[in-house]
């Protein structure tokens, strides 16, 4: 099978990497994540102009027509500066949702604005008790069309503090449905707090808070299910990148580093521990490519299953290579100072979005045992 890059892709991946290099080295990524806002608003404004809000849009919005191979292109690369800017969270997500079942009406009000760098939005669908399962879901939805009121609790609401809009998941009297809301809307309670990995996020309270319905119809179960497979694609494209970079310091570091004398990576047992480094981040990287081609041949169960699979390795391979690299870095691994610590953190988070790899892995084994 042909990996290779197509022009667009090059293009992506060109400019990712010299926005990386030449504007988002770690010390600046330190400042926007310590910043009051949470990340660059100048950034945000660049990534419009450079197309990347577009990519994932449908091109009579004003988007690109990109795919989840495209977007796990530039996922790769923004990855590799621990981007704090909320791309996940209103083009992955809450964006991701709105093109595929919003209203023609909805896309039209709302896409152009997310692409222009105009508008912000948080994906509020998956709660405490139910970080995979829709179906546990409790936040209620009372009413019908543009007359909706939303009750209920969601945690860990990435970038809510920021967003203008937020796209919510409620269970209303036939199914699970998406419900559109502006971030301050009366009824609507917030606790906002910095995560551990440099980003933001919030615990919302709605209490009768009035809503809009996201598209037609009251059942939006599928999209949810495809905006997670989208999200588990981007993210783990995102680990992939951190991962290589921790292995390649881990290396480097090894061969400075002396003990008696001589270099570290002479020693033949840390040898082996990077070996078993570079082969999870190879073992990863494949079932990325195997995940973003699945999920563009437009099977749902099919992509389901691959996206599950893929959280599932991500996770595994993000705690050894983490693990490895910290320890061989010693007490450096952990310092604020070293970014391999700070990569290891947002590699933690990564394994608990969208449910861990412990989850995706028992409902693969239910999955087996039903069938």
């Amino acid at each position: 099978m042909d990996f290779a890059l197509n022009d667009i892709q090059q293009m992506l991946q060109d400019s990712a990497d010299k926005f990386i290099h030449n504007k988002y080295d770690f010390e600046t990524r330190q400042k926007h994540s310590k910043s009051e806002l949470g990340y660059s608003e100048d950034n945000w404004q660049l990534f419009a102009e450079l197309g990347w809000l577009a990519l994932p849009f449908e091109e009579e919005f004003g988007g690109l027509d990109g795919n989840a191979t495209d977007v796990m292109v530039l996922m790769t690369e923004l990855g590799k500066g621990l981007l704090v800017e909320p791309y996940l969270s209103t083009v992955i997500l809450a964006g991701n949702a709105i093109q595929r079942c919003g209203t023609a009406e909805q896309k039209e009000a709302l896409i152009g604005g997310i692409v222009g760098g105009e508008l912000k939005l948080a994906f509020a669908a998956w709660e405490a008790q139910a970080p995979t399962d829709i179906s546990a879901i409790t936040t209620k939805a009372a009413g019908s069309g543009s007359d909706v009121v939303l009750s209920g609790k969601k945690s860990v609401v990435l970038n809510a503090a920021s967003a203008d809009k937020l796209v919510i998941a409620a269970r209303n009297d036939n199914a699970i449905g998406l419900y559109l809301v502006d971030a301050d809307a009366e009824g609507i309670s917030a606790h906002h707090y910095p995560t551990n990995d440099g980003g933001r996020a919030s615990d919302l309270t709605f209490n009768n808070v009035s809503a809009t319905r996201l598209g037609d119809s009251d059942d939006a179960e599928a999209t949810i299910n495809a905006v997670l497979n989208d999200a588990i694609v981007a993210v783990s494209a995102e680990a992939v990148a951190l991962m290589d970079k921790m292995l390649k310091a881990t290396v480097e570091y090894t061969k400075v580093r002396k003990q008696f004398d001589v270099p570290i990576a002479k020693f033949q047992v840390l040898q082996h521990n990077m070996v078993d480094m570079f082969m999870e981040c190879e073992q990863a990287r494949s079932m990325v490519y195997f995940a973003a081609i699945t999920i563009g041949e437009g099977d749902a169960a099919a992509a389901n299953k691959a996206s599950q699979f893929l959280k599932w390795k991500i996770g595994q391979a993000a705690r050894l290579v983490g693990q490895t690299a910290v320890q061989l870095h010693g007490g450096m691994g952990v310092t604020d100072e070293l970014d391999v610590g700070h990569m290891f953190k947002r590699l933690t988070m990564i394994n608990s979005l969208f449910g861990s790899m412990d989850c995706h892995l028992d409902n693969l084994v239910k999955q087996r045992q039903a069938a």
